[in-house]
């Protein structure tokens, strides 16, 4: 209660400043090279989401906004403000969570744990860019960085007088969302705040959704560089309504007979962070330092009823970061860098397992692991003749790991339960890239690329149980993928376009075996993925400008049995076989249109092909998860200070979901999670 009061206060304090705003700041792009530039020769394959394009977007959140760009794909189990979503890039499936490397202000926010990231954490009235790295980043971010980097940049106090405003938005399942932001410059300093809530009951029975943030980006310029202080905290607390079953040769099927009803009554999950960061950077001689120091702290509950054998999870992960660098210019080539640095992590996870909220003072189980990354890399960027630049990068990261387990035979609720022995693992891995870009002529850009990342197994997918349901610490091989791509891209007057082929050939990828008696995981045969990225901006006439993004992924196992066990199939072959959740056909179009100085409409379509279902990795079940096609409106006008908008999602009242498990122990049984129909939202904004 003292923490809902404190996020209400901050509301209002927030929402009452009356600040000026100056969103005209020259780009930069931080993401290539992990310093501020004002624009990027090097050959990565990058797209930057501004404020402008967030404002003319009629996503409701931030992965449907990724998945708008080409590459991208999400998944979402309730449409509810992206309480339990993922994004994927270039079609990692079910493991997209873990190789899709999620970055806030240059800091990762992808943890090592199944969690996932907080999306509903970071509210559009925070975001002044967001960058997306398709491909690379293994390098300069290192494990987890194999479909790429996604970078959402926050806003930061300008070196004006300030700015401030709010907005409110109401819709469909009775949504309600308040947005506020100020901002304060005043000589050398200035203070950046934002603060959002959100309560919504969600489309599906037992799903209602709380969501409050605030974050605080505090500025300091000295002559050569400057102090940056970044604070933030949000909560969310939201009710489960589980899955639907399919089971045809029972008559079964929730998804058409009850799409909104829930199985899963009782259950519900809780989230509390916070995080600091302190920032410092500094320019002597052309050459430019950056020291930062990070801290944050996640606490997560979740309750599973199970059918009445209940599980309640009560979690702490704390990371805190060291992340030193320099940038240093050389005389080859004239206008070259060389980027040196080195990352510290140290991760420290307490679970407490019990059968209900009320013992969880003497838990069953409490495990508690810790993880260690220590890494050096450098990233030589050359512009070796007049329109040729080379990219050379390298990293090497040790990792350690450390987990113990206690059982409490006489806790509430235990029965039958183990330890897992104490387990320690510790390896090297190294990453390193090569990237080559021409400029043909003032408009046409080649550019290619090849590298080696890397990932591990996180501490969820470690602590797992063997064919007895034994609990045990289960350390795996690293993952590692080796990736190339080539690349055209063409800007012009009116507009620019780009095409991209790739491939990505991955050796030990680290999933669950839903083949496996118990519920363990496994480094999986190998695999590839190879595609075909294409996107576009053209401005067809004065008012009206036009986007596209379109993809083809080929995802297939190259050989490879799954064993399998005494209470599922077994030898399993999935060679060939398509890897499930990644469909081969995604394509977006959208337009926007001025249909006077202050009236704009945007307009946008997103089709998504068929995909095979998670545990299906045989592609056998018979059904796959049906393609589907999503239309959304959003009309905004603008009268002086005030804007209004009004948006339609989903349109034509499509049914559909974009995930779906198949039974391991029941063949032809399939668990979905449909997500809403036609929803409507009404938005009032206010900007001095």
């Amino acid at each position: 209660m003292k923490q809902k009061k404190l996020f209400a206060a901050l509301l209002c304090v927030v929402s009452s400043l009356a600040f000026a705003a100056d969103d005209s700041l020259e780009e930069v792009v931080v993401t290539a090279s992990r310093f501020e530039e004002k624009s990027t020769n090097q050959p990565v394959n990058m797209t930057v989401i501004t404020r402008e394009d967030i404002r003319q977007s009629s996503a409701r959140t931030l992965p449907e906004l990724l998945s708008t760009q080409a590459g991208i794909t999400m998944r979402d189990l309730f449409g509810n403000n992206a309480a339990s979503a993922s994004v994927d890039m270039r079609g990692f499936g079910a493991a997209a969570g873990q190789n899709t490397l999620i970055l806030l202000d240059g800091r990762r926010i992808t943890d090592p744990d199944l969690s996932g990231v907080q999306w509903a954490a970071i509210p559009f009235a925070a975001i002044q860019r967001i960058e997306i790295m398709r491909g690379s980043g293994a390098v300069l971010y290192g494990d987890g960085a194999t479909g790429g980097v996604i970078n959402i940049i926050t806003r930061a106090p300008a070196q004006t007088d300030g700015h401030g405003g709010f907005e409110l938005r109401t819709g469909s399942y009775d949504a309600n969302e308040l947005q506020a932001r100020g901002a304060y410059f005043s000589g050398v300093a200035g203070i950046d705040l934002t603060a959002s809530g959100l309560t919504s009951e969600g489309y599906r029975a037992n799903n209602r959704n709380e969501q409050n943030n605030v974050q605080a980006n505090l500025r300091w310029f000295t002559e050569a560089g400057e102090w940056a202080l970044k604070l933030g905290l949000d909560r969310q607390d939201v009710r489960l309504p589980g899955a639907r079953a399919v089971q045809p040769a029972l008559g079964i099927d929730q998804v058409a007979t009850d799409p909104r009803g829930t199985s899963t009554p009782l259950d519900f999950a809780r989230r509390d962070g916070d995080q600091v960061a302190l920032e410092w950077q500094h320019s002597l001689a052309g050459a430019d330092t950056h020291l930062g120091v990070a801290h944050r702290r996640k606490n997560q509950k979740a309750f599973f009823d199970f059918g009445g054998f209940p599980i309640y999870r009560d979690s702490d992960l704390t990371v805190d970061s060291f992340t030193p660098r320099v940038r240093l210019p050389h005389a080859v080539g004239g206008d070259s860098t060389l980027v040196l640095g080195a990352d510290v992590h140290r991760w420290d996870y307490v679970l407490r397992t019990s059968n209900a909220v009320g013992n969880i003072g003497r838990p069953i189980n409490r495990v508690k692991m810790n993880q260690n990354n220590t890494a050096v890399y450098l990233q030589n960027s050359a512009h070796v003749m007049a329109d040729t630049w080379l990219l050379l990068g390298w990293r090497r990261e040790h990792i350690s790991m450390n987990g113990r387990d206690v059982y409490d035979a006489g806790a509430p609720g235990a029965f039958f339960g183990t330890a897992a022995p104490a387990g320690a693992f510790s390896d090297n891995q190294s990453a390193y890239e090569v990237g080559l870009r021409q400029q043909i002529n003032e408009a046409i850009t080649l550019r290619g690329k090849f590298g080696r990342s890397f990932r591990l197994a996180n501490v969820d997918e470690i602590y797992e149980t063997d064919p007895s349901f034994a609990n045990q610490f289960q350390f795996l091989r690293a993952q590692t993928a080796n990736g190339v791509e080539i690349g055209m891209e063409q800007q012009g007057a009116s507009g620019r376009w780009s095409v991209t082929g790739f491939r990505n050939e991955v050796h030990n990828e680290i999933h669950l075996d839903a083949f496996t008696t118990g519920a363990g995981n496994t480094n999986l045969p190998p695999s590839r993925r190879q595609g075909v990225e294409l996107d576009g901006k053209w401005q067809a006439l004065s008012r009206l400008n036009l986007n596209a993004a379109y993809t083809y992924t080929h995802a297939r196992f190259l050989q490879g049995v799954l064993p399998g066990g005494p209470f599922t199939q077994v030898n399993v072959n999935i060679a060939g076989k398509h890897v499930p959740l990644v469909p081969t056909h995604t394509l977006t179009l959208a337009a926007s249109w001025s249909l006077g100085e202050q009236t704009r409409l945007n307009a946008s379509t997103r089709y998504v092909g068929p995909q095979f279902m998670d545990n299906d990795e045989a592609n056998t079940l018979g059904v796959k998860i049906p393609s589907y096609t999503l239309a959304d409106l959003k009309l905004v006008h603008q009268v002086g200070a005030l804007k209004f908008d009004a948006a339609i999602n989903n349109l034509f009242d499509r049914h559909y979901f974009n995930y779906a498990v198949s039974s391991q122990f029941t063949p032809g049984r399939y668990n979905a999670y449909p997500l809403p129909g036609r929803t409507f939202y009404l938005g009032l904004g206010y900007q001095l």
